[in-house]
This record gives structure tokens, sequence and C-alpha cells, in this order.
């Protein structure tokens, strides 16, 4: 890596529960972020998934389905820039909303929510596990620290991560 770091955001509008379109959707971003000489190519929270999903994030086979999509991106766009998305992350057990990190065709590091958000259209704790404060991870030889959309909001998080 050189002394540039280049990262392209890739906000694009994803479809609640269509996994297979969300990833077909990521890997176009991903060829372009690489054509354009990107490092990193970041995604919103949930993007795979599509996001609120409701109740349909609590389906086993559908926390399944995203599991392998995952590990498909991450082997299919192993030669080129690191991927930072969002998805669900089952771990132990538990359900988190979590943005991973995916480099040289494997998930490199999962971030999972902290603050997860329960008024208005939001039941996140009915559906998530709120997960311990997470630290940097690292792309290349940098550390980088990415707060999950709530999370943003709460000096806990961001003070560990500006750490």
């Amino acid at each position: 890596m050189t002394d540039t770091f280049r990262i392209t955001l890739a906000q694009l509008n994803p479809t609640v529960g269509g996994i297979e379109g969300n990833a077909a959707l990521a890997r176009e971003a991903w060829a372009q972020a690489r054509a354009a000489g990107a490092d990193m190519i970041a995604f919103p929270e949930m993007f795979l998934s599509g996001y609120q999903l409701q109740d349909l994030v609590l389906r086993p086979a559908f926390q399944a389905d995203v599991a392998a999509a995952l590990a498909a991106l991450a082997a299919d766009c192993a030669d080129g820039p690191v991927i930072g998305i969002g998805a669900p992350h089952v771990a132990g057990g538990r359900l988190y909303n979590a943005w991973h990190v995916l480099e040289g065709g494997r998930v490199a590091a999962v971030i999972c929510k902290h603050h997860l958000p329960n008024s208005d259209v939001f039941d996140e704790r009915r559906q998530f596990t709120a997960a311990p404060v997470s630290g940097p991870y690292r792309v290349g030889p940098l550390r980088i620290g990415t707060p999950i959309c709530e999370d943003a909001w709460h000096p806990d998080v961001v003070e560990t991560l500006s750490e």
C-alpha cells in the first residue's frame, strides 16, 4: 500500500431480503472501485441483507443465506479492494447487527453494533444483541474505526475508536 489510501463509498439502494441482488450490486460497485484504484469500498449498515428486516432476520435459514453470501462475496473479490459491508452476524448463538471487513478471500474482521435503537420504526433490541464496543481493525498498515449508525452518536464508542 502506498502513502495514499483511497476509499470508495457505495451509497446504493439494496432490497430488503434480496441477498443475491444486493450481493450483485456489491460486486458491481467493487469492480468499479477496483478500476478506480481504491484500497477499500465501504457499504452501509445491513447492505447485504437490506434494512429494516423486521422478523425475517430472526429466521435461521435467512441467517445462513447471509453468511453464505458473505463468504462467496469475499472469495469472489479476493484480489482487489477490501470490502466493508453491513449484514447480520451470528456468533455464540446470538444475532448481531454487524459490519464485515472482507479481505484476501475471507472475512477478516467483524464489528458488531453496540447501541441498538428502539424507538419510532426501530426495534433492534428485540432483534439483535448489543455487542461490546469494538476497537479499530486493520487494512494494510492503517487502523480504521467504523461505528455502525447509532454507535457514531455515543461517546463510549467514538472514544474507543479514536484511541
